[in-house]
């Protein structure tokens, strides 16, 4: 297993040893251990960048992911999966309104993360309660706690 995570925010202290454990543990949950994957933690600035050259939107979201094994050359190197982008600051209010930690947050946003490199969606009501109960149990998993 191979993870990337590069800091590139400075709103909050960041704990990138402690992050890529959680990442760890999340892909080793879904089979997934050996993988490569990128996370990079932005502010809501960079998040917001990147959502409207990619995405075509103009704001900040929690969590964007870019699949590496979906399109026309998507099976070049199935073993990387792609890149995760977590805004901190979105992630805070987040978890602000959520009552979690900024940490379960930021697990959260990995798990929601990974899910999209692995195909999963929520663009259809059927997709995203698949989604969402997926990454429920990943979470309980993870924390022994239940979120909603």
């Amino acid at each position: 297993m191979k993870i990337l995570a590069t800091n590139r925010q400075t709103v909050f202290d960041i704990d990138l040893p402690r992050i890529k454990s959680s990442l760890s543990e999340i892909l080793t949950t879904l089979d997934k251990a050996d993988r490569e994957i990128s996370l990079t933690i932005v502010d809501d600035t960079g998040i917001t960048e990147i959502n409207k050259q990619y995405l075509d939107r103009d704001y900040p979201t929690n969590v964007i992911a870019f699949s590496l094994n979906e399109g026309e050359f998507g099976d070049i190197n199935p073993h990387i999966l792609g890149d995760i982008i977590i805004s901190i600051e979105t992630a805070i209010r987040d978890a602000r309104v959520g009552d979690l930690s900024i940490d379960d947050e930021i697990d959260y946003l990995m798990i929601h993360g990974v899910l999209h490199l692995l195909g999963y969606d929520h663009e259809l009501p059927e997709e995203a309660e698949e989604m969402k109960e997926k990454e429920k149990e990943i979470f309980f998993t993870l924390k022994e706690y239940h979120i909603e």
